[in-house]
């Protein structure tokens, strides 16, 4: 057998200005040879497996990879070299152009054919069904009637570089809804920090012993469970639309969530990594996109450390410690009626952390991008425009929109002044979230007055302050606005 990755198609987008991986598998010779427009390149198959390297090119269409280990030939044409992004995450990233704001009337009538994507399929584990899905992979060009299951976010990113850059724009769509960051990182580093290590306690306090027949079990009720429940929430928003989260909840019973946990399950610790994101490693990319967090907030103080670790076992495997992560920051969200808790917040600061903590990464900030009771946002536009926004700073050297954030902290009096990268001014008299603590971190609601890059906060009974939080709950109304029309980033300054 001599079978390179499933992801080299016709019409593939490889990545520019880097040396070029192509890769898969065979057992039939020892030798294999590749051209590559004018470039050619050999390699050994080493443990049944090959890796060519092709010399770094510029960008370019056009081309034809040809493979050959003697015997047997692979020839894809229509092969372009551009950027390359992989799109990663839950839900929010998963979310289908065809279900988003603009989403019908881009899929209408676009027509680039030089912006492309390729999706891998969502496999929770290996079987023949997965082996067929894999072989029905394809590479989708940006034209009318077509990419209707794109990420929406990753599509209106590409589409913004597609424009400023003009060269070959390539998404790979990784990306599985529900799903934790302990899904997408390998099972040795989530052994190797305490983060990973408390999801894989879990998985083995649920899972450990139990049969894959079991597992089958659990899932077809489950899934008759999950359905039941779904059906009844839906009869009663259709008889009171404006009925609470809580108010369904108190009738129904909380949602079925999570799924059964098992060896076959798509939410297992180290589960993906192994089934999806390991399809496509090591192609070469130019960076990854990711929104992703809200399933980690039933445990939102490990995140920093899960998702860091992840950023890092993503490079590793990539074959590139230096590759860019942009990354999505949460936006607000609580369901109607819902008490307002402030483990969104906490994640929302440990996405920061990250952002902070690790070279070349960015943080698209969304918080006013969210919905009450609604979980996934239709407005994808707005999301992967400020990602390409990040993208311009982090990965092009160029000067792209950002956010204002706090830069530091003084006290003054019973006032605590924050200053700020930026002027930011009300948009509206919402009641904007602050909240300001002494040394004994006992946080009270603050007032705030905005003056330009400064704000000034104070709050009854706290007479020292020395800390401050902005945003820091699930759900609030944003209103303090940077000239340039984004939103003021949340901040926790301790």
């Amino acid at each position: 057998m001599f079978k390179p990755a499933a992801i080299f198609r016709d019409h593939m987008i490889l990545c520019r200005n880097k040396t070029i991986r192509v890769f898969g598998e065979c057992d039939t010779a020892d030798m294999i040879t590749g051209q590559l427009g004018p470039h050619t390149a050999r390699a050994e198959v080493q443990s049944g497996r090959f890796q060519l390297l092709f010399p770094p090119m510029d960008a370019c269409e056009d081309l034809t990879l040809s493979l050959s280990d003697g015997q047997t030939s692979h020839t894809f044409t229509d092969v372009a070299v551009g950027e390359v992004y992989l799109a990663g995450g839950q839900s929010n990233m998963e979310l289908a152009l065809m279900n988003a704001d603009e989403g019908p009337d881009c899929i209408a009538i676009h027509d680039d054919p030089l912006l492309r994507f390729y999706n891998v399929p969502r496999s929770p584990f290996w079987d023949e069904n997965a082996i067929q899905a894999e072989e029905n992979t394809r590479w989708d060009l940006c034209k009318p009637g077509e990419l209707k299951d794109a990420s929406a976010v990753a599509y209106f990113f590409a589409r913004k570089l597609r424009q400023k850059l003009n060269v070959p724009v390539g998404i790979i769509g990784c990306n599985w809804g529900g799903t934790s960051a302990s899904c997408w990182t390998e099972q040795s580093v989530l052994e190797s920090n305490a983060a990973g290590r408390v999801y894989l306690d879990l998985y083995q306090q649920t899972a450990a012993d139990k049969t894959d027949e079991a597992y089958d079990l659990e899932v077809i009720e489950y899934e008759k469970t999950s359905a039941a429940w779904n059906k009844q929430v839906d009869e009663l928003h259709a008889a009171h639309p404006d009925m609470s989260w809580s108010d369904v909840i108190r009738q129904l019973g909380d949602c079925p969530w999570p799924p059964p946990m098992g060896r076959k399950s798509a939410y297992r610790p180290a589960g993906l990594v192994e089934t999806m994101l390991k399809r496509v490693v090591p192609y070469t990319l130019t960076g990854f996109l990711f929104y992703q967090g809200e399933e980690d907030s039933a445990r939102p103080e490990w995140y920093d450390m899960l998702l860091g670790n992840m950023v890092l076992n993503w490079r590793k495997l990539f074959m590139d410690e230096e590759l860019p992560f942009l990354n999505v920051q949460l936006p607000v969200f609580k369901n109607f009626g819902e008490e307002d808790y402030t483990n969104w917040g906490t994640i929302r600061d440990q996405q920061w952390r990250v952002y902070r903590r690790l070279r070349n990464t960015g943080l698209a900030i969304t918080i006013d991008l969210g919905e009450l009771g609604n979980i996934h946002p239709t407005d994808k536009r707005s999301v992967g425009e400020r990602l390409y926004e990040v993208a311009l700073s982090t990965v092009y050297g160029q000067e792209g929109k950002t956010s204002i954030y706090a830069t530091g902290k003084y006290p003054q009096g019973n006032t605590l002044v924050v200053t700020l990268s930026g002027q930011v001014s009300v948009t509206q008299d919402a009641g904007a979230p602050f909240e300001i603590a002494g040394a004994d971190g006992v946080y009270q609601p603050a007032q705030a007055e905005v003056s330009g890059d400064r704000i000034l906060l104070t709050a009854q009974g706290v007479e020292a302050p020395v800390m401050a939080r902005y945003a820091f709950i699930n759900y609030t109304l944003i209103n303090l606005f940077g000239e340039n029309g984004l939103p003021l980033a949340p901040f926790v300054l301790e």
